[in-house]
């Protein structure tokens, strides 16, 4: 049994696109990214998933139960955390925490509590009275105070501030390390390369590459920082080239021996070649795509 499985998963609003034939699989117990900018369907696959809107056409399961014929036992076994969360505004932190306690059968518990104090987070105050960034908190002790099997997170550290993004990943990681699983939708890349053990690259609705973390930031693809260069280099494979006073780099996905060659012909004082990092194999599926 996948923790979640699409098949040719499908929406359109109307005539507009949403997420289009999607094929995705994700094991249990994994720390699973998806990435892409905004727009790109994330958040209609996840709403998706959680029987929130319909799908067009295609098929998905959660923990093995059909998103459509099953959807309410799914989220009785979800933490789900949307993009923007949002509560009765008279409500104290408490009260809403244990609103959404109760509408899973349970009472406020030490772990709500627990929860409150690693974030900082008064459960006295007013939800009117709170920062964006306390709200977000609030929804997210409500996702995770039941201890689910599996957690779905839209966009989950936007209005964070540093320290307690720390805090949130700490704690995920904990709950994954005891065997559930976490799905995390997000633009922001370095969070996935740290985090994640896999992810998929969203693009227009369409899944363009699934795969490890490890292999994605593996493509071939370089960055080349040289310094005290002034010519051009003519071979095939370059681009993204920037140019500053003393400093040429690029991107080059090609024979590394054939640009060592190709740079012995030119007088320059230092180069570095690396692996680029995930933000730059992003931009290079996405580039690859437009090609």
């Amino acid at each position: 049994m996948k923790a979640i499985e699409a098949k040719g998963l499908t929406k359109f609003y109307g005539s507009a696109r949403g997420i289009i034939d999607v094929d995705l699989s994700v094991e249990n117990g994994d720390f699973f990214g998806f990435i892409g900018p905004n727009g790109a369907g994330k958040s209609t696959f996840i709403r998706t998933l959680m029987g929130f809107i319909s799908p067009t056409r295609g098929q998905a399961s959660v923990l093995g139960l059909d998103i459509v014929k099953n959807s309410t036992e799914i989220l009785s076994k979800v933490g789900y955390l949307p993009s923007e969360a949002a509560f009765y505004s008279g409500m104290r932190v408490k009260d809403a925490l244990a609103l959404s306690a109760s509408l899973r059968g349970m009472k406020l518990n030490k772990e709500a509590m627990a929860l409150c104090e690693r974030f900082a987070l008064d459960p006295s105050r007013k939800i009117h009275e709170l920062s964006l960034g306390n709200r977000k908190k609030t929804a997210i002790v409500a996702a995770l105070q039941h201890n689910p099997e599996i957690y779905i997170l839209d966009e989950p550290t936007s209005g964070l501030d540093p320290i307690m993004q720390k805090v949130f990943y700490e704690i995920l990681k904990e709950r994954n390390i005891a065997g559930a699983t976490v799905f995390l939708s997000s633009h922001i890349l370095s969070e996935v390369e740290k985090y994640c053990k896999n992810a998929a690259v969203i693009r227009e609705g369409k899944i363009i590459t699934s795969a490890s973390v490890d292999k994605l930031s593996h493509t071939g693809v370089k960055r080349v920082r040289i310094l005290g260069f002034g010519g051009d280099i003519q071979i095939s494979g370059i681009r993204d080239v920037k140019k500053d006073a003393d400093t040429t780099s690029f991107l080059f996905s090609g024979d590394v021996g054939v640009l060592v060659h190709e740079l012995s012909k030119h007088t320059f004082r230092d180069v570095t070649i690396e692996d680029s990092d995930l933000e730059e194999v992003f931009m290079h599926y996405y580039k690859k795509e437009d090609e």
